[in-house]
């Protein structure tokens, strides 16, 4: 029976949690938007590396940066847009974010060259950043501890239903307008999210908030941008001996090492390194961060093997990577099921364990594979993420006080997206490696800097032959032949990376969230039907 006293326990205002459901649909549009290009784009960098004017003509190291661009400059912005939240108001810098999104949005539609798309990608990063820390600050702030770990679960659910939304929507627009149409569809979501959120969600904030920590960003960004660069360049020149790779990726490190150096003596620090003493803290976002890496190596590659190897238009392509996005929406809420009977440890392990099979499953396929068996592989990669992502979410919430719940949003996507922007790095690189050791030899006859630029990726090898007429039909079979070589290569990478990820969470993550101090009191008033 709950005590008369109960409702006092509520540290939601009674208006808001009345609409608590609402403001999460919002907030889910507001996801939505940030996920959706990114799932888009998944789709269109083969439309993008197509010469103009049906693309662009970017190099695989371009299309690399017009990627990265966005999510190292969403990484690295991630802390201060926390904190500018907590200081701020969480509502007033999610608008400011999603108005951001869409200026860049608009202007990435009609870049005129590779560099160009790069920089207002960036852009897109910088609003991406305001968005995404405040949209789970502001639903750790409308809903209750016991019904956070529901309404985390449905929010990453929305991550699916972006991921399943994209891929189509993409392979639609390519399908019948030009590749830029991709960027211009965020445009009307970001207009009808800014409006519901004028509407429908209170703005929030910490009543101790901490100070901007521009020599860390500085810093991290910096560290971050030169570590990337050196590998990229490494895969670029298949050689990471080459004099430039070494120092820039030693640079990155050292730019990297001095950010940790600076943060740990800092009395304001973007992060605060004492939250990395708990083991359980540092499993949970290292896992994120290895999934990530993981995930969008491989997704970077898919896309090639579906369209250029297999033949697939860009919105069979999305249909075919429909499986990975539905099977999150659908098992990510209920993965909470499984945490209960299971714990934290077992289910998530188990997660990884099947994120990696699927992984390596990728180096059994060919060109003639039957395409449902790349459905099933989907399908359970797919159930993989959605087993991780949802226990280590709210494990990663739940370890830093409700006030500070910018900071534990921002910790937990800035692993994430560093996690992606070394997965696509690092993996697009051995796939880049990998492919021009196999084609190398069928590329003899051309001039040293055309043999160059056809080695770099499929796409400009199939260029080459297109333009050689008759005479270059024989590089198409070599180039898929280098191609599959190269993916089934960078696939074992990937799945070695999640086996990484599947022992640390089991040694360090605990079978059941630990209950912070107080809690189990507040549990105690609550009836067993409502838990």
């Amino acid at each position: 029976m709950i005590s008369p006293a109960a409702p006092a326990r509520r540290r939601v205002p009674e208006a808001v949690h009345r609409r608590r459901w609402a403001i999460l649909g919002v907030l889910m549009l507001s996801l939505l938007i940030v996920v959706l290009d990114n799932s888009i784009l998944n789709v269109a960098i083969k439309t993008i590396s197509t010469p103009a004017p049906t693309g662009l003509g970017a190099t695989q190291s371009e299309l690399e940066w017009a990627i990265n661009s966005y999510t190292l400059v969403f990484a690295g912005l991630l802390f201060s847009a926390g904190l500018l939240g907590d200081r701020l108001g969480r509502k007033k810098v999610l608008i400011g974010g999603l108005v951001v999104f869409g200026i860049g949005s608009a202007f990435a539609a009609f870049s005129g060259s590779p560099a160009e798309l790069i920089g207002f990608r960036a852009v897109m990063g910088l609003g991406a950043a305001l968005v995404m820390p405040a949209t789970l600050a502001v639903l750790m702030n409308v809903f209750e501890r016991d019904e956070q770990p529901k309404a985390i679960g449905i929010w990453a659910g929305g991550v699916g239903l972006a991921i399943a939304i994209g891929p189509i929507t993409g392979g639609f627009l390519l399908d019948h307008f030009w590749w830029g149409s991709v960027f211009l569809v965020n445009v009307p979501i970001v207009v009808l999210a800014v409006a519901l959120m004028l509407w429908l969600v209170p703005d929030s904030r910490d009543p101790n908030p901490g100070r901007i920590d521009p020599v860390g960003v500085v810093l991290s960004v910096a560290g971050l941008v030169l570590l990337v660069y050196g590998i990229i360049k490494g895969g670029q020149l298949a050689d990471f001996t080459d004099v430039t790779v070494v120092s820039t990726i030693g640079a990155g490190l050292a730019v990297l090492a001095a950010f940790v150096v600076f943060e740990k003596r800092s009395d304001h620090p973007s992060i605060d390194v004492t939250y990395f003493k708990n083991k359980v803290f540092s499993a949970a976002v290292v896992a994120i961060a290895l999934v990530f890496f993981a995930l969008m190596g491989v997704t970077f590659f898919a896309v090639f093997y579906t369209q250029s190897v297999r033949g697939y238009s860009p919105l069979e392509t999305g249909l075919l990577m429909l499986p990975l996005a539905a099977t999150q929406m659908i098992f990510a809420p209920r993965a909470r099921l499984l945490v209960d009977r299971f714990g934290n440890k077992v289910t998530t392990t188990a997660g990884l364990l099947v994120l990696a099979a699927t992984l390596a499953a990728f180096a059994t396929l060919d060109a003639d594979t039957p395409i449902w068996i790349l459905e099933v592989v989907f399908f359970l990669m797919g159930a993989g993420m959605a087993h991780v992502m949802t226990p280590v979410s709210v494990v990663i919430m739940q370890a830093l006080p409700r006030e500070k719940a910018g900071s534990a949003s921002a910790l937990s996507n800035v692993f994430r997206q560093v996690g992606g922007a070394l997965g696509i790095a690092v993996l697009g690189s051995v796939l880049s490696a990998a492919y021009r050791s196999g084609i190398e030899d069928e590329l003899g006859l051309l001039p040293p800097g055309a043999r160059h630029a056809a080695g770099e990726s499929i796409e400009a090898t199939l260029a080459v032959a297109d333009r050689l007429g008759a005479r270059g039909e024989s590089l198409i079979g070599a180039a898929d032949d280098a191609f599959l070589h190269a993916m089934h290569v960078t696939a074992l990478w990937g799945a070695g990376v999640a086996v990484l990820g599947a022992v640390v969470v089991a040694v360090f993550l605990p079978g059941r969230t630990p209950a912070p101090e107080g809690d189990e009191e507040r549990r105690e008033a609550v009836p067993a039907a409502d838990r």
